[in-house]
């Protein structure tokens, strides 16, 4: 796990084993805010360890920013949290995300370890906010990536937890492409410092507003693209040779996953079109 300091009391951990996936935690003479955990039991006990051992910082809350389990799996590391998500974040972990993790223990036994454990605080609309030390978290629905996506902003940090709504590729196979465009564009208007991503690197101040419009750009040339391939009556399997780069895109990012995330998008658009017409 890799561990960077943003600022005097906020970190964010990434994921060395999972696709690069993020956590962060706030950090204040009151307890820790963890906004996410990661998706093998190793690391997560590593963030635990350095949080409450390290720095003597108990854990008091965890932000689930949607319910993926690889954002979800570790909030059993943490019996006495209070386990904050969106209401729709609590009903999918508790049927789709017990089946996935039954599914995948199958496959990685270290997860035997992993227990579900659902939001108790929700947020229904609107927002939530809450104050830890002298830091006010403000949380706000900004579905796109899944249906319960929310986005954590640090107000006096300016710094935003945008979860999986803002990743070096959209990913939009569990969630909606004109959502995800309505999130993308409230970004700019924020007067962000930073924006941590779900998956991989920090977006700086100066990059975000391109970041945002090359994710936005991406969506309408997929859904243009996949479009076509429909109207032309074409198989599904046709828009596999939609490559990534043609949808202003590089397969680098995420250590080529990226080039896999683009696939199951467009089979993804392909099929709520098929069926739309």
């Amino acid at each position: 796990m890799l561990r960077e300091r943003v600022s005097e009391d906020i970190y964010i951990f990434t994921s060395e084993i999972y696709a690069q996936v993020t956590a962060g935690a706030v950090v204040s003479p009151d307890g820790a805010v963890l906004i996410d955990t990661l998706a093998f039991p190793a690391e997560t006990r590593e963030i635990k360890d350095f949080l409450e051992s390290r720095l003597g910082a108990r854990v008091r809350y965890i932000i689930n920013t949607h319910y993926h389990a690889d954002h979800t799996n570790g909030n059993c590391f943490f019996p006495r949290a209070e386990v904050v998500g969106h209401a729709l974040c609590r009903e999918k972990m508790d049927t789709v995300g017990r089946r996935g993790l039954a599914r995948a223990r199958e496959q990685s036994p270290e997860l035997a370890a992993v227990e579900i454990v659902l939001p108790e605080t929700l947020l229904t609309k609107g927002q939530i906010v809450f104050h830890m030390g002298r830091k006010t978290l403000q949380l706000f629905h900004a579905p796109g990536h899944s249906p319960d996506s929310l986005c954590v902003l640090l107000k006096e940090d300016r710094i935003l937890f945008a979860g999986d709504m803002m990743m070096p590729l959209p990913y939009i196979v569990d969630g909606d492409l004109e959502d995800m465009i309505h999130s993308l564009q409230a970004i700019p208007a924020m007067g962000l410092e930073n924006v941590v991503q779900g998956h991989g690197e920090v977006v700086l101040r100066g990059e975000i507003d391109e970041a945002v419009r090359s994710n936005v750009r991406y969506l309408e040339a997929a859904r243009k693209k996949v479009e076509h391939v429909v109207k032309k009556k074409k198989p599904r399997d046709a828009v596999r040779e939609i490559n990534i780069e043609s949808c202003g895109k590089s397969r680098i990012p995420l250590n080529g996953l990226v080039a896999q995330l683009h696939t199951a998008n467009l089979l993804a658009l392909y099929d709520r079109l098929a069926d739309s017409r």
